[in-house]
């Protein structure tokens, strides 16, 4: 890997910002250049929310994602939104759980997991986002799933210290989804 471009987007509140900001502290565990540059729309909770990463084994240069290698997507406005733009022979994450609709180009690989099915199936209903990054971790190879629990430890604020383990769980879930 030299440089990975990814886009996590969906409403606010479904954990876009938080999963992108995971996937870059475990790059910078990793000694990887990263980039992580969030934005969401006024509303917050339910508005439009996008999180734009890069993992890089060298400096980046811009933190703007125009074209990303990888798309992970949380709602069908996203996906519409921002479909087009995965270059020729990247990889599209879907929750199939909110999005009825295949991804229409066949240039790309494509992944359906019913994360927020599955995170209300295993009792972590807030953690559809965290089983999304963990199939893509497999898919991708974007940052290793080794001593996962150490970058947890740097996004999971103190005073939610009991939430590692579920997200631990959830990682794990997406990790092993096949589908």
């Amino acid at each position: 890997m030299s440089t990975v471009q990814l886009l996590i987007a969906g409403f606010g509140g479904q954990g876009v910002l938080f999963a992108g900001k995971f996937i870059a502290y475990k790059g910078l565990l990793e000694n990887k250049e990263i980039s992580w540059l969030p934005s969401y729309g006024p509303e917050m909770r339910g508005g439009t929310a996008n999180c734009s990463v890069i993992v890089s084994d060298t400096p980046v240069g811009s933190p703007i994602v125009s074209t990303p290698d990888v798309l992970m997507v949380m709602n069908l406005p996203s996906l519409d939104k921002y479909e087009d733009a995965v270059v020729l022979g990247g990889k599209i994450f879907v929750d199939s759980t909110l999005i009825d609709r295949k991804v229409q180009r066949t240039d790309v690989d494509a992944f359906y997991i019913p994360a927020t099915k599955l995170a209300k199936d295993a009792g972590i209903p807030t953690l559809a986002n965290m089983i999304m990054v963990g199939k893509m971790i497999k898919e991708t190879g974007i940052i290793s799933f080794d001593e996962i629990e150490g970058a947890l430890k740097k996004v999971v604020s103190a005073k939610r210290a009991e939430l590692l383990d579920y997200n631990l769980k959830a990682l794990e879930t997406g990790f092993n989804y096949a589908d």
